[in-house]
């Protein structure tokens, strides 16, 4: 028998079914969020799509930075990243000129060639222990030239380098194989600008010729150049679009000059970068060097030898030895006069010193004396800088006097020693003043070192002064270099 169900009056069926709400109603809830990302996400790659192609191909490579070194740390030498240009054919040879400024395990940077060496002897990246090499990216082969094929690859070092995504980079430092850095000073220099900023740094050419027919307002690529990080991140993405629009440029220096340009950041020049667009004897400019960290040096091999009766190689050992000792003060000239014998005395530190049997003023010693030649046409000019013509009257010649020895005094100072070398070119004169100056054989110059920070202010040339009372014993004289006095000129 079947029993009918009985319905409790104080039943009610909207209960029952009341649990099963709020369970859909925050199901719901938690998928609007999963809605929303799913929407976004379309919608940026939809907007990634056109934006990308609105700007062409470009890659973007993401900028590292180590946590380990905070970004208020003083600049280094180990946060420039060197990019130096060569080949496979001349590398073996350029490595001699390398080895004079490369430490390793302090400095870092790449040599980057066309192709593989060919030297047996090659391991892991090296040869001789020396800066290491990379290959560049093929890629460079795509574009297009009008004259020279190598200056895409070499343009396009900067962006190999950039490439490497190595930490901890503040500035991309080019140059070539046979450029010759001097890297405490080039620190001195960059330690002056916010490596934060996009900065372009370096020099142009000596010879007006070649900035003419290149540009005034370029950094030559031989004398070396620096590119700070934020300025390099922006050049790489759009350098393949320059080398496209100026495929018709011989250099692969006015290659990125024009494309920084595009990016609107100006050189920054810096006198100490020395392209060296100069011909037959640099001891005229290297006598009389601008008030300015010594930073590169370029073009040796077709150069007059810094040194008579050396090698260029043994000469610049033995400029670099006199850097290592005093880096700040290297080449840099001081003036003074004794006004008993009306000598006029120029002394450019740790190589040259000139004593002129007569007075010239402090202008006319800081000009350079015309021992050189422009780059391309070996003429007497135009330069863009004011030089001295030799006179063809060998009395009016300096006594010239070449580096014989450097060594520290000290903690904080040093002692050169110059030995005379003969009239500048070789030719004697009878006056009684020449004669005297000629009877001079060693010169003893004592200093303090240079404070790197002395380039953080407002430069002035130091002054310097004969000791002993001017006298003059067993042929040796003996010279001070140090601060101008408050009231002290270098007037006659």
């Amino acid at each position: 028998m079947s029993q009918a169900r009985v319905q409790d009056p104080n039943h009610n069926p909207l209960k029952s079914s009341f649990p099963s709400k709020p369970r859909r109603f925050f199901l719901l809830l938690a998928r609007i969020p999963v809605i929303v990302c799913l929407i976004a996400s379309i919608c940026f790659v939809l907007y990634s799509a056109f934006s990308n192609h609105s700007r062409g191909n470009h890659i973007f490579l993401p900028r590292l930075k180590s946590e380990s070194t905070p970004d208020r740390e003083p600049t280094n030498i180990s946060h420039i990243l060197f990019s130096i240009s060569g080949s496979a054919a001349t590398w073996h040879d350029r490595t001699r000129y390398i080895n004079l400024w490369w430490k390793p395990n302090r400095t870092r940077g790449f040599v980057w060639l066309d192709e593989e060496p060919r030297e047996k002897n090659r391991a892991s990246g090296t040869i001789a222990n020396t800066i290491p090499y990379r290959v560049s990216d093929p890629s460079w082969t795509r574009f297009r030239y009008s004259s020279s094929r190598s200056a895409v690859r070499i343009a396009r070092i900067i962006w190999d380098s950039f490439k490497l995504n190595l930490p901890n980079v503040r500035w991309f430092v080019m140059g070539d194989d046979d450029t010759v850095f001097f890297t405490d000073n080039l620190l001195s220099v960059l330690t002056r600008y916010d490596h934060n900023q996009m900065w372009y740094i370096g020099c142009n050419s000596e010879s007006v010729e070649q900035n003419v027919m290149h540009a005034y307002d370029m950094a030559f690529g031989g004398g070396g150049f620096a590119v700070s990080y934020p300025l390099a991140e922006k050049l790489v993405n759009a350098l393949d679009g320059c080398l496209e629009r100026y495929y018709y440029f011989y250099g692969s220096d006015q290659r990125i000059w024009a494309c920084i340009s595009e990016i609107g950041v100006s050189l920054t020049p810096e006198r100490g970068f020395h392209q060296l667009d100069i011909r037959g004897d640099p001891y005229g400019l290297l006598g009389a060097h601008p008030i300015a960290p010594l930073v590169t040096l370029h073009h040796i091999d077709y150069l007059n030898s810094l040194f008579p009766n050396r090698t260029q190689l043994d000469s610049l050992e033995t400029l670099i030895h006199a850097y290592r000792i005093d880096p700040n003060r290297i080449l840099q000239q001081s003036l003074c006069y004794d006004t008993k014998r009306e000598w006029s005395i120029s002394i450019s530190w740790g190589y040259t010193i000139q004593i002129y049997p007569l007075f010239l003023s402090a202008n006319n010693l800081a000009m350079p004396l015309q021992t050189f030649k422009t780059w391309r046409s070996w003429r007497d000019g135009p330069f863009v800088f004011n030089t001295r013509s030799v006179s063809p009257d060998p009395c009016d010649h300096p006594v010239v006097y070449f580096l014989d020895s450097v060594e520290n005094v000290g903690p904080t100072g040093t002692r050169t020693t110059y030995t005379k070398y003969g009239p500048l070119l070789g030719k004697s004169c009878d006056k009684p003043g020449f004669v005297k100056a000629m009877e001079v054989k060693t010169i003893i110059v004592s200093s303090l070192k240079l404070d790197p920070k002395y380039w953080h202010k407002a430069t002035q040339r130091q002054c310097c002064e004969i000791m002993d009372g001017g006298s003059i014993t067993d042929g040796t004289m003996r010279i001070r270099v140090r601060k101008c006095r408050p009231k002290e000129t270098m007037a006659l």
